[in-house]
């Protein structure tokens, strides 16, 4: 089994007096990997799964002396799903204050719901992470830099989800299923979304749009929505883990776009199986794209996991100048380009080099990615 690196990072944050909290899309492994941790605990464990209603029954505003009775001397309390029962927030507040010697980790597929339950009730009594699709750094500790290396193409048109990992040959199935039967599921669960398939076409047309900057008010009369309906959407499918995005990055100079923005996908995987398109790489007009999307996302997966405190932006002028993915470090800037192909040898532009003194430049393509995603570049 593949060694996620969230698992230490959880165990390190134990019996502190906290609540650690774990969200992050379906099927990313939540639940495995609380079961392991029940199977690596010395201590004894109880599992709540929420998908059962009974168990939701029992949390939805329970009186402390119901929870004592039901916890008993279990001293690890593991909670999936969190984000079906009504009233979260206040059962893990009564959780943390009345059993400070007890450790609660909990799951949600959805930050829409589980967040807002819990925001309030816990501040101050919670570790909060997200667990996402396998990161190429535990790639490359399973398999190795040689085979990870091999497999460099089937990850940038088929992503990382557990599955798609492990079963080879089935991923077009696992990803058609994933973005046609999970990828929404949150948003028209919690949320008051009138045209379900407008969903849909955003997210084809921010799929087209990948490793460009994105237009609101473009997207609005793409679809027939105003700018106002495009940002609540996008930014549901940010908070159910579908995209995300980078801001232009903005100190000193005049024609430096200020307010601009990228949209990313989670998951090369889906992001190809929303578009339909799984062509290998020799076959596609959107490598450079995809290897874009691949290289942020796997920084950020990095940074997730080793607490990183830097800022992540891209950067570019009104005349086109543009710097890829820079990182804003206590100051120092760390600026990247990515090629697909390295026989391109670019060089940082002028404007910026001039404007920012204290930076560091580096271009990442297949020979030394491996060192960009494990943070070492």
């Amino acid at each position: 089994m593949i060694e996620r690196a969230l698992k230490q990072l959880v165990r390190q944050r134990m019996f502190r007096g906290k609540i650690v909290i774990l969200t992050g899309p379906r099927q990313v492994g939540k639940t495995t990997l609380l079961r392991m941790l029940m199977d690596e605990s010395d201590t004894k464990t109880l599992f709540w799964n929420c998908d059962e209603p009974d168990v939701r029954q029992k949390l939805n505003s329970p009186a402390s002396t119901q929870l004592k009775a039901e916890i008993g001397d279990a001293k690890l309390i593991l909670i999936d799903e969190a984000q079906r029962v009504l009233n979260i927030g206040l059962t893990l507040k009564l959780l943390v204050d009345n059993f400070p010697d007890k450790q609660i980790v909990v799951t949600g597929s959805s930050a829409l719901e589980l967040n807002n339950a819990t925001n309030e009730p816990l501040t101050g009594r919670k570790f909060e992470y997200n667990m996402l699709p396998l990161s190429a750094e535990e790639l490359l500790g399973h398999y190795g830099k040689n085979i990870e290396g091999r497999l460099l193409g089937r990850r940038l048109v088929y992503g990382s989800y557990p599955d798609v990992v492990n079963l080879e040959g089935e991923e077009r199935e696992i990803l058609t299923n994933l973005a046609g039967s999970y990828l929404y599921k949150d948003i028209f669960a919690f949320q008051d979304v009138r045209k379900p398939e407008i969903i849909e076409q955003l997210l084809q047309a921010l799929a087209l749009q990948l490793g460009n900057e994105v237009s609101f008010n473009e997207l609005g009369k793409l679809l027939g929505l105003n700018s106002q309906t495009v940002q609540r959407y996008i930014d549901l499918m940010e908070k159910t883990f579908i995209v995300f995005h980078l801001r232009s990055f903005s100190r000193n100079v005049r024609n430096e776009l200020k307010k601009s923005r990228k949209i990313y996908f989670w998951d090369n995987g889906i992001r190809n199986a929303i578009l339909g398109d799984f062509k290998p790489l020799n076959l596609r007009q959107d490598t450079g794209a995809l290897w874009e999307n691949y290289l942020v996302v796997e920084r950020l997966k990095h940074h997730s996991y080793s607490q990183f405190y830097g800022k992540s932006y891209f950067w570019r002028t009104q005349q086109q100048q543009e710097i890829d993915y820079l990182e804003d470090v206590d100051g120092m800037l760390h600026t990247y380009e990515f090629k697909w192909s390295n026989t391109r040898h670019p060089k940082l532009t002028e404007t910026f080099a001039k404007n920012y003194p204290e930076h560091t430049y580096a271009v990442i393509n297949p020979d030394n990615y491996q060192d960009f995603v494990a943070g070492k570049v």
